[in-house]
């Protein structure tokens, strides 16, 4: 496919999250590949002195409405994690060594992750509870670990949050169709005219 959306994402984002709800289909209908490039949403935020909407008060508030209603109208499950904001470091390395070490298994471990993030929301800031999470997707959570801690996972990650960081974006989800970069769930009507 010439057509394709990169998707820099970060599960520890819900407006990531709901965008990962409605890319698929997106890019389906359009006729166009979707490419994951998992991201470090705090190495984002670090390199460009942004900080989550949650960061102030009113706009937090504001987003949690607003997160309700496009759940609402993607006809998607959410539910605002309370304990936010969680620390991705291992999740988005995991979701990196899924992708490079197990690319069959990649969607799963998204899924896992989205639902204990978004939908069930559970404290994956607690190792115990992510590993919980993973072993009952099927995943063995000692090979989890092992792609977290392996050098070239840690190496694939930093460098896809510095390629996201040099082509503009600040925040998740971040989604590129050629040079046109797109910020946030609200734009996938722009993503879609963009694919044409």
């Amino acid at each position: 496919m010439s057509k394709q959306v990169e998707f820099f994402f970060d599960v520890g984002s819900p407006t990531t999250y709901l965008a990962w709800t409605q890319l698929p289909a997106l890019c389906a209908q359009a006729g166009a590949a979707l490419v994951y490039r998992p991201t470090l949403l705090g190495g984002v935020f670090q390199a460009t002195g942004n900080a989550s909407p949650a960061a102030v008060p009113a706009k937090g508030r504001y987003m949690d409405v607003d997160m309700a209603r496009f759940a609402r109208r993607y006809g998607v499950p959410f539910a605002m994690n309370p304990h936010f904001p969680i620390n991705t470091l291992m999740l988005m390395r995991g979701a990196t060594g899924a992708q490079l070490r197990a690319p069959e298994r990649f969607q799963d471990y998204l899924r896992a992750a989205f639902h204990a993030m978004w939908v069930e929301p559970q404290n994956l800031n607690d190792a115990a509870v992510a590993a919980g999470v993973l072993g009952a997707a099927g995943f063995d959570p000692a090979e989890v670990m092992g792609w977290v801690g392996d050098a070239e996972v840690k190496a694939a990650l930093r460098a896809t949050t510095e390629e996201a960081i040099a082509r503009g974006a600040f925040g998740a989800p971040t989604m590129f169709v050629g040079q046109q970069m797109f910020f946030g769930q609200d734009r996938l009507d722009f993503v879609r005219e963009a694919l044409g």
